[in-house]
Protein backbone atom coordinates (compact mmCIF):
# COMPACT_ATOMS: atom_id res chain seq x y z
CA UNK A 1 0.00 0.00 0.00
CA UNK A 2 2.58 2.56 0.82
CA UNK A 3 3.90 2.46 -2.72
CA UNK A 4 1.04 2.96 -4.80
CA UNK A 5 0.63 5.70 -2.60
CA UNK A 6 3.97 6.74 -3.86
CA UNK A 7 3.24 5.71 -7.28
CA UNK A 8 -0.20 7.81 -7.09
CA UNK A 9 1.42 11.09 -5.68
CA UNK A 10 3.88 11.22 -8.33
CA UNK A 11 1.58 10.41 -11.32
CA UNK A 12 -1.17 12.78 -9.87
CA UNK A 13 1.96 16.27 -9.20
CA UNK A 14 3.20 14.72 -13.08
CA UNK A 15 -0.66 15.20 -14.19
CA UNK A 16 -1.19 18.79 -12.46
CA UNK A 17 2.08 20.08 -13.76
CA UNK A 18 0.78 19.14 -17.50
CA UNK A 19 -1.84 21.25 -16.41
CA UNK A 20 -2.59 23.97 -19.21
CA UNK A 21 -1.11 26.99 -17.72
CA UNK A 22 0.66 29.68 -20.02
CA UNK A 23 4.32 29.54 -19.74
CA UNK A 24 5.60 25.65 -20.83
CA UNK A 25 5.48 22.39 -21.71
CA UNK A 26 5.50 19.78 -19.43
CA UNK A 27 9.52 18.15 -19.38
CA UNK A 28 10.72 14.64 -19.30
CA UNK A 29 13.84 13.99 -18.83
CA UNK A 30 15.79 10.55 -17.02
CA UNK A 31 18.30 7.96 -16.26
CA UNK A 32 18.77 4.18 -16.88
CA UNK A 33 21.56 1.74 -15.92
CA UNK A 34 20.18 -1.67 -17.06
CA UNK A 35 22.62 -5.31 -17.22
CA UNK A 36 22.90 -8.82 -16.57
CA UNK A 37 26.43 -10.17 -15.96
CA UNK A 38 27.83 -13.55 -14.23
CA UNK A 39 31.05 -14.29 -12.48
CA UNK A 40 34.17 -16.64 -13.29
CA UNK A 41 32.72 -19.02 -10.39
CA UNK A 42 29.56 -19.61 -12.60
CA UNK A 43 27.32 -17.51 -10.48
CA UNK A 44 25.71 -14.19 -11.01
CA UNK A 45 27.98 -11.18 -10.94
CA UNK A 46 29.33 -10.33 -7.51
CA UNK A 47 30.83 -6.42 -7.44
CA UNK A 48 33.97 -5.79 -5.24
CA UNK A 49 34.27 -3.12 -2.91
CA UNK A 50 36.75 -2.89 -0.33
CA UNK A 51 35.15 -3.07 3.69
CA UNK A 52 35.00 0.50 4.81
CA UNK A 53 35.41 2.28 1.71
CA UNK A 54 32.44 4.77 1.46
CA UNK A 55 32.34 4.13 -2.92
CA UNK A 56 33.71 1.41 -5.41
CA UNK A 57 34.98 2.05 -8.81
CA UNK A 58 31.90 1.54 -11.30
CA UNK A 59 32.76 0.01 -14.66
CA UNK A 60 31.75 -3.37 -14.99
CA UNK A 61 31.27 -3.07 -11.62
CA UNK A 62 27.41 -2.27 -11.04
CA UNK A 63 25.39 -4.78 -9.61
CA UNK A 64 21.92 -3.26 -9.86
CA UNK A 65 19.54 -1.85 -11.95
CA UNK A 66 18.55 1.59 -11.48
CA UNK A 67 16.30 4.37 -13.20
CA UNK A 68 15.28 7.95 -12.49
CA UNK A 69 12.26 9.80 -14.14
CA UNK A 70 11.58 12.79 -13.78
CA UNK A 71 8.76 15.30 -14.34
CA UNK A 72 8.77 19.42 -14.26
CA UNK A 73 7.03 22.43 -15.32
CA UNK A 74 7.48 26.00 -15.22
CA UNK A 75 4.20 26.36 -14.84
CA UNK A 76 3.49 30.19 -13.75
CA UNK A 77 5.01 33.46 -14.84
CA UNK A 78 4.98 36.37 -12.25
CA UNK A 79 5.22 40.42 -13.09
CA UNK A 80 8.83 40.74 -11.56
CA UNK A 81 9.88 37.76 -14.37
CA UNK A 82 10.02 34.86 -11.79
CA UNK A 83 9.13 32.15 -12.42
CA UNK A 84 7.29 29.48 -10.50
CA UNK A 85 7.88 25.77 -11.00
CA UNK A 86 7.58 22.52 -9.41
CA UNK A 87 9.89 19.05 -10.01
CA UNK A 88 8.79 15.44 -9.19
CA UNK A 89 11.28 12.29 -10.06
CA UNK A 90 10.67 8.55 -8.82
CA UNK A 91 13.90 6.52 -8.13
CA UNK A 92 13.85 2.79 -8.96
CA UNK A 93 16.43 0.12 -7.95
CA UNK A 94 16.75 -3.78 -8.39
CA UNK A 95 19.71 -5.89 -7.95
CA UNK A 96 21.17 -7.93 -10.32
CA UNK A 97 19.96 -11.73 -9.80
CA UNK A 98 16.36 -10.95 -8.40
CA UNK A 99 13.11 -10.71 -10.15
CA UNK A 100 13.29 -7.08 -11.47
CA UNK A 101 10.38 -6.05 -9.55
CA UNK A 102 11.86 -2.35 -8.58
CA UNK A 103 9.52 -2.36 -5.27
CA UNK A 104 10.03 -3.43 -1.57
CA UNK A 105 8.74 -7.10 -1.30
CA UNK A 106 9.72 -9.91 1.54
CA UNK A 107 12.76 -10.79 -0.70
CA UNK A 108 16.17 -10.93 0.93
CA UNK A 109 17.93 -7.91 -1.09
CA UNK A 110 15.46 -7.15 -3.36
CA UNK A 111 14.66 -4.12 -4.96
CA UNK A 112 13.31 -0.66 -3.84
CA UNK A 113 11.17 2.10 -5.38
CA UNK A 114 10.71 5.69 -4.41
CA UNK A 115 10.10 10.09 -4.69
CA UNK A 116 13.47 10.93 -4.92
CA UNK A 117 12.75 14.95 -5.37
CA UNK A 118 9.22 16.47 -4.88
CA UNK A 119 9.91 20.11 -4.68
CA UNK A 120 8.66 23.45 -5.98
CA UNK A 121 11.02 26.53 -6.61
CA UNK A 122 10.75 30.25 -7.17
CA UNK A 123 13.02 31.37 -9.86
CA UNK A 124 15.02 34.45 -10.32
CA UNK A 125 12.85 36.23 -7.90
CA UNK A 126 13.11 39.78 -7.23
CA UNK A 127 12.73 40.28 -3.95
CA UNK A 128 16.32 37.98 -3.78
CA UNK A 129 18.17 40.23 -6.52
CA UNK A 130 17.02 37.51 -8.52
CA UNK A 131 18.26 34.07 -6.64
CA UNK A 132 15.81 31.35 -6.20
CA UNK A 133 13.80 29.91 -3.34
CA UNK A 134 13.02 25.91 -3.06
CA UNK A 135 10.77 23.87 -0.79
CA UNK A 136 10.40 19.79 -0.58
CA UNK A 137 12.74 17.26 -1.05
CA UNK A 138 15.65 18.17 -3.56
CA UNK A 139 18.81 16.92 -5.14
CA UNK A 140 20.56 19.93 -4.34
CA UNK A 141 24.46 20.75 -4.62
CA UNK A 142 25.36 17.16 -4.99
CA UNK A 143 29.44 17.45 -5.95
CA UNK A 144 30.23 13.48 -7.07
CA UNK A 145 33.14 11.77 -8.92
CA UNK A 146 31.34 9.51 -11.97
CA UNK A 147 33.69 6.94 -12.36
CA UNK A 148 32.85 5.84 -8.81
CA UNK A 149 29.53 7.69 -7.90
CA UNK A 150 30.93 8.93 -4.69
CA UNK A 151 29.41 12.24 -3.77
CA UNK A 152 31.60 13.78 -1.45
CA UNK A 153 29.72 17.00 -0.78
CA UNK A 154 26.14 16.60 -1.43
CA UNK A 155 23.27 18.68 0.09
CA UNK A 156 20.39 17.23 -0.88
CA UNK A 157 17.87 17.08 1.38
CA UNK A 158 14.52 17.43 2.79
CA UNK A 159 13.58 21.06 3.48
CA UNK A 160 14.05 24.38 2.21
CA UNK A 161 16.98 26.66 1.01
CA UNK A 162 17.60 30.17 -0.49
CA UNK A 163 19.87 29.15 -3.53
CA UNK A 164 22.09 31.17 -5.56
CA UNK A 165 21.20 35.06 -4.21
CA UNK A 166 23.55 37.29 -5.84
CA UNK A 167 24.99 40.13 -3.48
CA UNK A 168 27.58 42.13 -5.29
CA UNK A 169 30.41 39.50 -7.05
CA UNK A 170 29.20 36.65 -5.03
CA UNK A 171 26.32 33.98 -4.51
CA UNK A 172 25.12 32.88 -1.18
CA UNK A 173 22.93 29.67 -0.70
CA UNK A 174 21.51 28.69 2.51
CA UNK A 175 19.22 25.49 3.19
CA UNK A 176 17.87 23.97 5.86
CA UNK A 177 16.78 20.12 6.30
CA UNK A 178 15.91 17.73 8.39
CA UNK A 179 16.92 14.20 6.57
CA UNK A 180 19.80 13.72 4.11
CA UNK A 181 20.00 10.12 3.10
CA UNK A 182 17.24 7.47 3.34
CA UNK A 183 18.38 5.65 6.61
CA UNK A 184 19.14 8.51 8.75
CA UNK A 185 18.06 8.50 12.47
CA UNK A 186 17.48 10.06 14.04
CA UNK A 187 16.76 13.24 12.39
CA UNK A 188 18.74 16.32 13.15
CA UNK A 189 18.53 19.67 11.88
CA UNK A 190 21.02 20.83 9.70
CA UNK A 191 22.16 24.07 8.40
CA UNK A 192 24.20 24.57 5.07
CA UNK A 193 25.82 27.76 4.43
CA UNK A 194 27.74 28.24 0.70
CA UNK A 195 29.68 31.18 -0.52
CA UNK A 196 30.58 30.76 -4.07
CA UNK A 197 31.87 32.80 -7.04
CA UNK A 198 35.68 33.76 -5.60
CA UNK A 199 37.70 34.53 -8.44
CA UNK A 200 41.03 32.97 -8.42
CA UNK A 201 42.28 32.99 -11.98
CA UNK A 202 40.69 33.16 -15.85
CA UNK A 203 38.28 30.18 -15.63
CA UNK A 204 38.56 28.82 -12.28
CA UNK A 205 36.52 29.71 -9.19
CA UNK A 206 36.41 29.20 -5.20
CA UNK A 207 33.49 27.42 -3.33
CA UNK A 208 33.08 27.75 0.08
CA UNK A 209 30.58 25.91 2.10
CA UNK A 210 30.24 24.93 6.18
CA UNK A 211 27.14 22.89 7.90
CA UNK A 212 25.77 22.97 11.33
CA UNK A 213 24.10 19.98 12.77
CA UNK A 214 22.00 20.75 15.68
CA UNK A 215 22.14 18.36 18.48
CA UNK A 216 19.23 15.86 17.97
CA UNK A 217 16.40 15.46 20.77
CA UNK A 218 17.71 12.06 22.14
CA UNK A 219 20.05 10.07 24.28
CA UNK A 220 23.85 10.74 24.35
CA UNK A 221 23.60 12.49 20.97
CA UNK A 222 25.82 15.62 20.36
CA UNK A 223 25.95 18.69 17.79
CA UNK A 224 28.98 18.73 15.19
CA UNK A 225 30.00 20.58 11.80
CA UNK A 226 31.80 20.53 8.83
CA UNK A 227 33.33 22.92 6.18
CA UNK A 228 34.06 22.48 2.43
CA UNK A 229 36.85 24.23 0.45
CA UNK A 230 36.47 23.58 -3.46
CA UNK A 231 38.05 25.15 -6.32
CA UNK A 232 36.85 24.43 -9.76
CA UNK A 233 38.76 25.22 -13.08
CA UNK A 234 37.12 25.17 -16.41
CA UNK A 235 38.74 24.07 -19.52
CA UNK A 236 41.05 21.69 -18.11
CA UNK A 237 42.84 19.33 -20.56
CA UNK A 238 39.72 20.13 -22.88
CA UNK A 239 37.43 18.26 -20.51
CA UNK A 240 34.68 20.04 -17.89
CA UNK A 241 36.85 20.91 -14.71
CA UNK A 242 39.69 20.12 -12.64
CA UNK A 243 38.33 19.98 -9.30
CA UNK A 244 40.03 19.95 -5.64
CA UNK A 245 38.30 20.02 -2.65
CA UNK A 246 39.25 19.85 1.01
CA UNK A 247 37.08 18.61 3.91
CA UNK A 248 37.14 18.86 7.30
CA UNK A 249 34.69 17.41 10.02
CA UNK A 250 33.78 17.19 13.67
CA UNK A 251 31.17 14.91 15.93
CA UNK A 252 28.14 14.16 13.09
CA UNK A 253 29.85 16.59 10.23
CA UNK A 254 32.98 13.73 10.41
CA UNK A 255 30.64 12.19 7.35
CA UNK A 256 31.59 15.44 5.76
CA UNK A 257 29.02 15.28 2.40
CA UNK A 258 26.44 14.12 4.54
CA UNK A 259 24.54 13.88 8.32
CA UNK A 260 26.74 11.34 9.96
CA UNK A 261 26.29 9.53 13.40
CA UNK A 262 24.82 11.64 15.96
CA UNK A 263 26.23 9.92 18.99
CA UNK A 264 30.10 11.03 17.88
CA UNK A 265 31.27 14.17 19.97
CA UNK A 266 34.01 16.33 19.04
CA UNK A 267 36.95 14.41 19.56
CA UNK A 268 35.80 12.33 16.47
CA UNK A 269 37.35 14.05 13.20
CA UNK A 270 37.60 13.98 9.70
CA UNK A 271 39.40 14.71 7.02
CA UNK A 272 39.56 14.71 3.10
CA UNK A 273 41.39 15.66 -0.01
CA UNK A 274 39.41 15.15 -3.27
CA UNK A 275 41.33 15.84 -6.83
CA UNK A 276 39.74 14.73 -10.11
CA UNK A 277 39.42 16.01 -13.59
CA UNK A 278 38.31 14.83 -16.80
CA UNK A 279 39.78 15.12 -20.16
CA UNK A 280 39.04 15.20 -24.05
CA UNK A 281 42.30 16.05 -25.71
CA UNK A 282 41.22 15.00 -28.91
CA UNK A 283 37.37 14.71 -30.29
CA UNK A 284 38.18 10.38 -29.88
CA UNK A 285 39.93 10.48 -26.53
CA UNK A 286 38.86 11.28 -23.85
CA UNK A 287 38.59 9.80 -19.42
CA UNK A 288 38.72 10.89 -15.95
CA UNK A 289 40.79 10.60 -12.93
CA UNK A 290 40.55 10.48 -9.15
CA UNK A 291 42.09 10.65 -5.84
CA UNK A 292 41.03 10.72 -2.95
CA UNK A 293 42.31 10.83 0.74
CA UNK A 294 40.50 10.75 3.86
CA UNK A 295 42.00 10.17 7.59
CA UNK A 296 39.05 9.45 10.30
CA UNK A 297 40.26 9.68 14.19
CA UNK A 298 38.34 8.58 16.53
CA UNK A 299 39.15 8.05 20.45
CA UNK A 300 37.55 4.13 20.68
CA UNK A 301 40.63 3.55 18.58
CA UNK A 302 38.74 3.15 15.24
CA UNK A 303 41.03 5.06 13.52
CA UNK A 304 41.20 4.65 10.04
CA UNK A 305 42.65 6.24 6.57
CA UNK A 306 41.66 5.78 3.15
CA UNK A 307 43.27 6.32 -0.31
CA UNK A 308 41.40 5.61 -3.82
CA UNK A 309 43.11 6.19 -7.08
CA UNK A 310 41.92 5.38 -10.39
CA UNK A 311 41.85 6.38 -14.02
CA UNK A 312 39.04 5.52 -16.74
CA UNK A 313 40.46 5.93 -20.06
CA UNK A 314 38.29 6.10 -23.42
CA UNK A 315 39.38 5.94 -26.69
CA UNK A 316 37.33 5.82 -29.65
CA UNK A 317 37.99 3.59 -32.94
CA UNK A 318 35.30 5.25 -35.16
CA UNK A 319 32.20 7.70 -34.35
CA UNK A 320 30.07 4.69 -32.92
CA UNK A 321 32.57 2.23 -31.32
CA UNK A 322 35.00 3.30 -28.37
CA UNK A 323 36.70 1.25 -25.78
CA UNK A 324 36.55 1.93 -22.04
CA UNK A 325 39.21 0.54 -19.58
CA UNK A 326 39.72 1.58 -15.91
CA UNK A 327 41.73 0.54 -13.08
CA UNK A 328 41.49 1.79 -9.32
CA UNK A 329 42.92 0.68 -6.36
CA UNK A 330 41.56 0.94 -2.85
CA UNK A 331 43.71 1.04 0.23
CA UNK A 332 42.30 1.56 4.01
CA UNK A 333 44.63 1.33 7.16
CA UNK A 334 42.68 0.19 9.84
CA UNK A 335 43.52 -1.27 13.34
CA UNK A 336 42.73 -4.66 12.11
CA UNK A 337 45.79 -4.14 9.30
CA UNK A 338 46.23 -2.82 5.81
CA UNK A 339 42.91 -3.27 3.60
CA UNK A 340 43.79 -3.60 -0.59
CA UNK A 341 41.56 -4.39 -3.40
CA UNK A 342 42.88 -3.62 -6.78
CA UNK A 343 40.25 -3.33 -10.04
CA UNK A 344 40.47 -3.45 -13.61
CA UNK A 345 37.95 -3.94 -16.22
CA UNK A 346 37.98 -3.30 -20.01
CA UNK A 347 34.70 -2.50 -22.04
CA UNK A 348 34.23 -2.57 -25.90
CA UNK A 349 31.16 -0.24 -26.21
CA UNK A 350 29.06 0.76 -28.99
CA UNK A 351 28.60 4.45 -28.39
CA UNK A 352 25.93 5.62 -31.49
CA UNK A 353 25.77 9.10 -29.35
CA UNK A 354 29.06 10.06 -30.71
CA UNK A 355 32.99 9.49 -29.64
CA UNK A 356 33.30 11.80 -26.49
CA UNK A 357 33.52 10.15 -22.80
CA UNK A 358 30.25 11.66 -21.92
CA UNK A 359 28.82 10.98 -24.75
CA UNK A 360 25.29 8.51 -24.35
CA UNK A 361 23.74 6.30 -25.25
CA UNK A 362 26.16 3.47 -24.21
CA UNK A 363 26.02 -0.34 -24.66
CA UNK A 364 28.92 -2.11 -23.01
CA UNK A 365 30.19 -5.64 -23.13
CA UNK A 366 32.41 -6.16 -20.09
CA UNK A 367 35.67 -7.98 -18.29
CA UNK A 368 36.27 -7.16 -14.89
CA UNK A 369 39.05 -8.88 -12.47
CA UNK A 370 39.58 -7.90 -8.65
CA UNK A 371 42.54 -8.81 -6.46
CA UNK A 372 42.94 -8.04 -2.82
CA UNK A 373 44.43 -9.38 0.59
CA UNK A 374 44.03 -10.97 2.91
CA UNK A 375 43.20 -8.06 5.50
CA UNK A 376 40.48 -6.81 2.90
CA UNK A 377 39.25 -10.79 2.95
CA UNK A 378 38.72 -11.17 7.24
CA UNK A 379 37.13 -7.33 7.22
CA UNK A 380 34.44 -8.57 4.48
CA UNK A 381 34.33 -12.16 6.66
CA UNK A 382 33.59 -9.98 9.51
CA UNK A 383 31.21 -7.28 8.20
CA UNK A 384 29.38 -8.34 5.60
CA UNK A 385 29.35 -12.34 4.64
CA UNK A 386 28.01 -11.87 1.53
CA UNK A 387 30.53 -9.69 0.03
CA UNK A 388 32.41 -10.90 -3.12
CA UNK A 389 35.56 -10.38 -1.02
CA UNK A 390 34.56 -12.56 1.92
CA UNK A 391 35.37 -16.11 2.55
CA UNK A 392 31.29 -16.85 2.60
CA UNK A 393 31.08 -14.65 -0.79
CA UNK A 394 30.98 -15.70 -4.80
CA UNK A 395 34.64 -16.56 -4.82
CA UNK A 396 35.19 -18.25 -1.42
CA UNK A 397 38.74 -18.26 -0.08
CA UNK A 398 40.16 -17.21 -3.09
CA UNK A 399 41.66 -13.68 -2.97
CA UNK A 400 40.74 -12.78 -6.25
CA UNK A 401 37.92 -12.97 -9.37
CA UNK A 402 36.30 -11.64 -11.95
CA UNK A 403 32.73 -11.13 -13.54
CA UNK A 404 31.51 -10.21 -16.99
CA UNK A 405 28.22 -9.02 -18.86
CA UNK A 406 26.24 -6.32 -20.45
CA UNK A 407 25.25 -2.73 -19.84
CA UNK A 408 23.61 -0.11 -20.91
CA UNK A 409 23.13 3.41 -19.66
CA UNK A 410 21.90 6.60 -20.67
CA UNK A 411 20.50 10.29 -19.69
CA UNK A 412 18.25 12.44 -21.32
CA UNK A 413 17.53 15.44 -20.53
Amino acid sequence: MKNNSRYKALFALGACFSLSFPVQALNFSGYYRLGVGGNTKGGTQSCFQLPGAPAKYRLGNECELWSELTWDHDFLQLADGSTLSGMAMGGFYNPIGHKPKFKDSNEHGGGSSRIQQLFLEWKGAGVLNGGNFWVGRRYYKRNDIHMTDFYYWNQSATGFGFDEVPIGDLRYSYVFSRKDNYDQEPYVNRHDFNVNGFKTNPGGELQIGVSYLQRPDSRDAHSGWAVTAQHKQAGFLGGKFNTFALQYGEGPGTRLGYTGDASLDKENKSWRAVEYFDWQTTERFGGQFQLIYQKDVRPDGDNMRWLSVGVRPVYAFTETFKVSAEIGHDQIKATDGTRKLTKFTIAPTWSPGGPGFWARPELRVFYTYASWNEAAQRAATATNPESALSETGAFGTDRHGGNFGVQVEYWWK
